[in-house]
């Protein structure tokens, strides 16, 4: 089963990890006992409540995830109102849902308001998305994708899983065709394919000139400045070292240790932290080395939304810092 375009290898181990250390096992048993009781009516079968894009909280989670994944693919969403790459990718995972008629259904989940379940999942960024089959995850990948990406992974998890859960098949043949059959999207640009296959492999460099090569020659592609703002913060975090919040907060004046911790802090889903370390560190230089770690700065807030309360809020922070 193929994971979509992003970071392969992060995908991989994180699809390996979920496997075999999220157990959703005892809430699967509680589920199947439900089912085994008489209700209505309505047998065994897992509860349908919503329609193909439901918002799911701790209080549902084994009803509308773990209980309907008996019978039907869940794909779990963990967002949150300030990450600027959810913006991008929930919208596209709604849209497919709804095409599915049914096939699966799309939980959202707003890990702010339920930390509960993005720790149950050990979510250490997001957007996460989390594939989950017979009351256990199967595959998972995180970041934004591109569509076509999203709907040939959604196709094989299908394919795969036709034959274990009723519900897709089941809504299949209600709507008339299996899902996606109908409209594979627009042909990919070659251009982002490449830049794509680059930062699949790891090599960020690469994937950086190729994004910068689009903007050459289109610079209002935001497609692809947004991918490049992604792919220098991606090539950062990857080499940025846990150890190196330690070494920042035991010698504030070590800069390259503050840039580095903030930076694998906003990685950790821990933006404000990172901001206001970086801010804290403004306060404390001059010239150059001020003028750095404020670049530094700028160049993570380019990764949110700029009406994100925390961007906003650390941008008022910074020009209090400054002035």
């Amino acid at each position: 089963m193929t994971h979509p375009r992003g970071s392969a290898g992060n995908q991989a181990a994180m699809s390996a990890a979920l496997s075999g250390a999220v157990d959703l096992s005892g809430l699967k048993a509680r589920a199947e006992t439900a089912g085994q009781q008489p209700s209505d009516g309505a047998g065994g079968a897992a509860p349908q409540s919503g329609g193909a894009v439901i918002d799911v909280t701790e209080s549902t989670f084994q009803r509308e995830v773990v209980e309907r994944s008996l019978q039907t693919l869940v794909v779990v969403d963990l967002w949150a109102d300030w990450c600027g790459p959810c913006k991008q990718l929930s919208p596209v995972l709604e849209k497919l849902a709804h095409e599915a008629n049914g096939a699966w259904v799309l939980a959202k989940v707003d890990v702010d308001a339920n930390p509960r379940i993005s720790q149950l999942f050990g979510v250490q960024s997001i957007p996460t998305v989390v594939a989950i089959a017979g009351g256990q995850p199967v595959t998972a990948f995180s970041g934004a994708q591109p569509e076509p990406q999203l709907r040939q992974w959604l196709n094989e998890l299908l394919d795969a899983l036709r034959d274990q859960l009723p519900g897709i098949r089941q809504a299949e043949e209600a709507g008339g065709a299996p899902a996606g059959a109908e409209d594979q999207g627009e042909p990919e640009d070659p251009r982002f394919t490449e830049a794509e296959d680059a930062f699949e492999r790891g090599d960020f460099a690469e994937a950086e000139a190729a994004y910068q090569r689009i903007l050459d020659s289109e610079p209002a592609n935001e497609q692809a400045k947004a991918a490049l703002v992604q792919v220098r913060f991606a090539r950062r975090a990857s080499e940025a070292d846990p150890s190196a919040v330690a070494r920042a907060d035991a010698d504030p004046g070590d800069l390259d240790a503050q840039i580095a911790a903030a930076d694998y802090e906003v990685a950790q889903v821990d933006a404000e932290r990172g901001f206001a370390r970086l801010i804290d560190t403004v306060r404390r230089t001059s010239g150059e080395d001020r003028d750095r770690v404020r670049g530094h700065l700028l160049e993570l807030f380019e990764l949110f939304d700029p009406a994100d309360e925390r961007v906003v809020r650390a941008r008022r922070n910074l020009a209090s810092a400054l002035f």
